[in-house]
């Protein structure tokens, strides 16, 4: 299991394209991958648990992922978030 602390630092937090983005590079990797605010914990690959977390900006996330692909998973969802969710990380530009 490999954990990660992030702050998501967008104006909009984890909602909508944002969460659209988190998902399409969570489904990217084999790992079971959850992300953890205030102790709730949800699956990473589902759009509905996401948003159900209401992620604001500036708040502080932990991303974690179990599997074979786990420090690649958490890590590009670490970059992912740090950049401000721009597409280029997404689809690798």
């Amino acid at each position: 299991m490999y954990v990660k602390e992030v702050l998501v630092q967008n104006e909009v937090g984890l909602y909508a394209r944002p969460a659209t983005y988190f998902i399409q590079k969570a489904n990217e990797f084999k790992s079971t991958i959850w992300v953890e605010k205030d102790e709730r914990r949800v699956n990473a690959k589902s759009l509905l648990g996401v948003l159900s977390l209401g992620v604001g900006g500036n708040t502080g996330i932990k991303i974690i992922a179990d599997g074979i692909d786990e420090e690649v998973a958490v890590e590009q969802l670490v970059k992912l978030v740090e950049s401000g969710f721009s597409s280029d990380q997404v689809y690798g530009k």
